[in-house]
């Protein structure tokens, strides 16, 4: 059996590769979705489905890196007097 105790990391890294996956296969299928939906009801022949999957693929790119960076930025203590870092 897998023995999360042991392997808490290694899971705790899998779960986020996982995330950042899905993240950017969500925005990308979206996005797809839209862009042949909008080729079928303007009779076009795939000039928005290529123009949202671009979109898709920069957007989820986008959400991936803000989620890299709120996982690898420092947590700063939270001030129980409302103040900024700086004490102002």
């Amino acid at each position: 059996m897998f023995d999360y105790k042991k392997n808490r990391d290694w899971a705790e890294n899998l779960t986020i590769v996982m995330q950042l996956g899905l993240t950017m296969a969500g925005c990308i299928v979206f996005c797809f979705f839209v862009g042949h939906y909008l080729d079928k009801w303007l009779g076009m022949r795939g000039a928005f489905t290529t123009v949202f999957i671009l979109l898709g693929i920069a957007g989820g790119a986008n959400v991936c890196y803000r989620q890299i960076l709120e996982i690898t930025e420092p947590k700063e203590k939270a001030d129980p007097d409302g103040n900024g870092p700086n004490g102002s």
